[in-house]
């Protein structure tokens, strides 16, 4: 008698697949960039290995569900998408579970019976900036006791948090360039004293200097400041972003980064890179990055000295701020021949010209193997104190 068409045994179904749900866009002004790194995310997963849950967050903070069409989620016209584009209702919005013995995600709509789309076994937060990146969304996760990708809270507040970051990083001895911090409460209680401690700094270290927003990423807000005439618009683009801004001293050298991977036996540094000086921009702003794709040198061209040197120091700052995961390190290698760590990403743009997937490629591992790499790390950890 054939047993092909009777109803298998528990044991003999097979196992369900692993379920993956990719979050992305945010209420940050990284929102568009962070659906372009979720898109190549999205057409890397393998299928046959994972299914797959999109999940959109809109600017204003609802959670959607979203087409699984990664063709959409390009910078199209010089121009980045939005979650909105993608969503499949206007009115409808995602739960994720708050109780750590319940996986199961539900999607709501006015007037509807809440359904259920079933357990998640893992995030992959594809996240860029506030309100994804900073430790808000790793603190949700924990709470509901769902595996995720990447850092924990408290490494991802430090690193998106360009001061405290400097800070850790000082406290471990990794070489920190000179920078000035304006907190709100000095800006909006006195901006003269403010303005005088920043034109002291400029007094002591020289014109020009960078202006950026304390926790922004993708080069947004910042602004190249030659003279003390410019300071005051580069301080308002900074503040649209963040009402904490820093100012940094140039640096005159090579900008050099270098990716951190988590393997089983640890987290050990790729190759370096270098960003060229880009000719039609003044430094590697938003546009150089995202819409006119300037190339990286990959690897970079270091002497095997230096690329050592960078590579170790790449995973010391991992390890400073107890990072998880994955991180972009960034570096200037200055006229001297001393390399000083500018900041770490703790989630680095996943995007086809990015160069976190760049480096690694050029390393050994393919950018389909680096993500499935990411979300086995994920899945071995466990959620709480480790």
């Amino acid at each position: 008698m054939s047993t092909e068409n009777l109803p298998q045994s528990p044991e003999q179904q097979p196992p369900r697949k692993p379920r993956v749900a990719v979050v992305f866009g945010g209420r940050s002004s990284e929102h568009g960039i962070s659906m372009v790194t979720a898109g190549a995310v999205l057409r890397a997963i393998d299928r046959t290995k994972y299914d797959v849950l999109p999940i959109g967050i809109t600017r204003e903070g609802r959670w959607v569900l979203t087409a699984d069409e990664p063709e959409r989620m390009a910078i199209t016209e010089r121009r980045t998408p939005d979650v909105e584009e993608l969503a499949e209702s206007s009115e409808g919005g995602v739960i994720l579970p708050v109780d750590p013995a319940n996986r199961e995600v539900v999607y709501s709509e006015p007037g509807s019976v809440p359904k259920a789309l079933g357990e998640v076994d893992v995030v992959f937060p594809m996240l860029h900036g506030p309100y994804g990146e900073d430790g808000t969304l790793q603190g949700l996760l924990e709470l509901s006791g769902v595996p995720y990708v990447g850092s924990g809270v408290l490494a991802s507040a430090v690193g998106q948090d360009k001061e405290y970051m400097k800070r850790v990083f000082i406290s471990f001895g990794l070489p920190v360039g000179p920078y000035v911090v304006i907190r709100p409460r000095e800006w909006e209680l006195d901006e003269s004293t403010a303005r005088k401690k920043i034109i002291d700094f400029a007094g002591e270290h020289g014109w020009p200097l960078f202006v950026k927003p304390a926790r922004a990423g993708s080069s947004i807000g910042i602004t190249k400041v030659d003279d003390l005439s410019g300071l005051d618009e580069a301080i308002a683009a900074a503040r649209q972003h963040d009402p904490k801004f820093l100012v940094e001293a140039l640096l005159r050298g090579r900008e050099i980064e270098c990716g951190v991977l988590e393997f089983e036996d640890g987290p050990r540094a790729s190759v370096p890179a270098e960003i060229p000086p880009v000719q039609s921009h003044d430094y590697y702003d938003f546009e150089a990055k995202y819409i006119d794709s300037t190339p990286g040198l990959v690897p970079a061209p270091l002497t095997p000295e230096q690329t050592a040197e960078v590579r170790r120091l790449a995973v010391e700052a991992f390890d400073a701020a107890s990072c998880e995961g994955l991180v972009r390190a960034d570096f200037f290698l200055t006229e001297d021949g001393t390399f000083v760590i500018n900041e770490i990403n703790t989630m680095p743009g996943f995007t086809p010209i990015s160069m976190y997937p760049q480096m690694w490629e050029a390393t050994g591992v393919p950018y389909p193997e680096l993500v499935d790499r990411l979300i086995q790390v994920a899945l071995r950890r466990s959620t709480g104190l480790r």
